[in-house]
């Protein structure tokens, strides 16, 4: 007999709470930021609003921070800010997801939320889970709330794939296109190239392959995750995760990257046609495996994991010791502006200021102005010209500079192994900064550019200090706690 969601629901929530004195004790426990009650989380799942309510979910596994056996993890709010820890949605219980709940969307058809996930499996006996062994099969869920399961049914078994392609095909993301739905799913060919596939149907529950929605080439990465595609002021957008993509310069830093491609879909052949090439979304540290969702103000809203898997040796999260690990970014805007995505924070954590700060500061040398410290804050940074050289030391041993049309990103020992990124930058007219306890966000000339990373510095770590030569318009608000 099958364990019932609600089973397993309870006997999770009675381990978490044996776990949470702990956790909820961590001074590096976020204070405006989405993270795990106890345990692991990853992707973003499911962002929608439905009714009014927005609903999060996100991969989840409460019984360790390490990762394995994926759940959906469920938050709602209101209000974006404010947000509600809610059962865990779905579980692995059934044979076709018993090792993972794995990624997925959610699309509103008629009054009803559709769900659709990968179900994954592996065989037992001698694999790589690559080439063989592995079933990740595509998973259609309806509810009529976002809180319940109504059916679960296996819409594209693992099998009926095409042969070319090797075991690694997920995170399907479904849209509609006049009459039809489509679905794209990422995937790894039996090359070591990455692609999209395309699914339709007229149901919801009957997909039919239609091909490729997009192929890469032998440079673009061996595997494409999380594809996602929309039109955010009339131009077409493709975001995808790949895998295996070397580093250039200043690009491709992370041990997986987040990109998107800016281009016009061909409804004719219902092919991706690029305008640009692959363009990193964050180039931080810790940003993955976006998801978007269209809230009821017609608003593209995007969330990313604030992590990234295979990073150690390099770089970790000390968190893990005190029964957590990573969290979600803030949900972002994005837009089209002058022609180029932008990423902008969403207005309604203005809510959370409090205690305003602002000075006109011209910098000669190092400065520390007084009254201008903190560990959980905005900072908003306008310089009245591009400076020849200018720096900013925070949160201990965090450093952002600009010189010589680069500005650069440093972590010292509170990175926890992080240490540089940098991004070739002809002006450097703002910067736009959200400090939570262990992460940092940061915004560039109007969301042309974003970082974001996590740093765990010592408590009462809190001094900023400018140094080089700028002049500055400065406004600094603390922000409010919303989490518990």
């Amino acid at each position: 007999m099958m364990t019932s969601q609600s089973d397993i629901t309870k006997q999770i929530r009675q381990d978490m709470n044996r776990q949470k004195a702990i956790v909820d004790a961590d001074p590096w426990r976020l204070h405006y930021h989405l993270m795990p009650e106890v345990g692991w989380l990853n992707d973003p799942n499911g962002a929608v609003q439905f009714n009014g309510t927005y609903h999060i979910y996100h991969q989840y596994v409460p019984e360790t921070p390490n990762g394995g056996r994926t759940h959906w993890g469920h938050k709602t709010s209101q209000d974006l800010v404010h947000f509600t820890e809610e059962d865990i949605f779905l579980s692995p219980t059934e044979s076709f997801d018993t090792d993972g709940v794995y990624s997925g969307n959610a699309f509103v058809h008629e009054g009803q939320l559709h769900f659709f996930y990968t179900g994954n499996v592996k065989q037992p006996g001698d694999h790589d889970y690559t080439y063989s062994g592995r079933e990740q099969n595509t998973i259609h869920v309806t509810s009529t709330d976002g809180f319940s399961v109504d059916s679960r049914e296996v819409v594209i078994p693992h099998a009926d794939y095409p042969d070319e392609y090797t075991d690694h095909i997920r995170d399907p993301k479904v849209f509609q296109h006049e009459e039809t739905f489509y679905m794209i799913l990422g995937a790894r060919k039996r090359s070591n190239t990455g692609a999209i596939l395309l699914y339709e149907s007229s149901d919801l529950s009957n997909w039919s392959l239609s091909g490729e929605f997009i192929e890469g080439t032998e440079d673009e990465g061996y595997m494409w995750e999380c594809p996602d595609y929309f039109a955010v002021d009339g131009q077409d957008i493709l975001i995808l995760s790949p895998q295996g993509i070397l580093p250039t310069t200043y690009q491709y830093h992370n041990p997986h990257a987040a990109c998107y491609i800016l281009g016009a879909v061909d409804w004719d052949e219902v092919r991706f046609e690029r305008s640009t090439d692959f363009r990193e979304l964050d180039r931080g540290f810790d940003f993955y495996a976006p998801q978007t969702f269209e809230d009821e103000h017609g608003r593209r809203i995007m969330w990313g994991w604030m992590g990234i898997g295979d990073t150690e040796p390099e770089y970790l999260n000390p968190t893990v010791a005190r029964g957590w690990q990573h969290a979600l970014t803030l949900p972002r805007e994005l837009r089209i502006i002058d022609g180029e995505l932008r990423q902008l924070p969403l207005p309604e954590y203005n809510i959370l200021r409090q205690n305003h700060v602002t000075h006109q500061w011209t910098v000669d040398g190092p400065t520390e102005i007084e009254g201008l410290s903190g560990e959980v804050y905005e900072m908003m940074i306008q310089l009245e010209e591009t400076p020849d050289d200018f720096s900013l030391t925070l949160r201990q041993d965090t450093v952002i500079e600009y010189a010589d049309g680069l500005l650069t990103l440093k972590h010292g020992p509170s990175g926890y192994g992080r240490r540089k990124r940098q991004i070739e930058l002809s002006e450097l007219t703002e910067l736009h900064l959200f400090s939570d306890t262990s992460s940092l966000e940061i915004f560039i000339n109007h969301g042309e550019y974003v970082l974001s990373t996590r740093v765990y510095p010592e408590p009462g770590e809190d001094q900023i200090i400018f140094a080089g030569q700028a002049k500055l318009a400065i406004h600094k608000w603390d922000l409010q706690r919303t989490t518990t």
